[in-house]
């Protein structure tokens, strides 16, 4: 799930993007940050950080409730994950299975 904060904390953009991305109910107390990604697209003048939180709990089961951006949940082998995934989905990833909190991309 990814989303943009609407003028709130970040955890609670967290629960909301999860309700409605995949109609999943968490609550905030539930989520670990586990991974940052600071990063720049090529082409843009504007930085980005992407935050990754784990949940270890949760409510529901995973829906597709966004099919023009998502196309499945599922657990993919990180060795294995599927196309396409956004780049910095993918590094985030990686990192986390590296044991790593934070990545760059895209800086010189």
């Amino acid at each position: 799930m990814a989303g943009h904060c609407e003028f709130e904390g970040v955890r609670t953009c967290v629960v909301r993007e999860a309700a409605e991305e995949a109609g999943l109910e968490i609550d905030e107390r539930d989520l670990t940050l586990v991974h940052t990604v600071h990063l720049i697209d090529p082409g843009s003048t504007q930085p980005l950080l992407e935050m990754f939180f784990s949940a270890s709990r949760w409510r529901g089961e995973p829906q597709i409730l966004e099919p023009d951006r998502c196309t499945a949940w599922d657990w993919w082998p990180v060795d294995a994950l599927p196309e396409p995934l956004v780049d910095y989905t993918r590094v985030a990833i990686k990192g986390i299975a590296c044991g790593d909190a934070y990545t760059q991309m895209g800086w010189s």
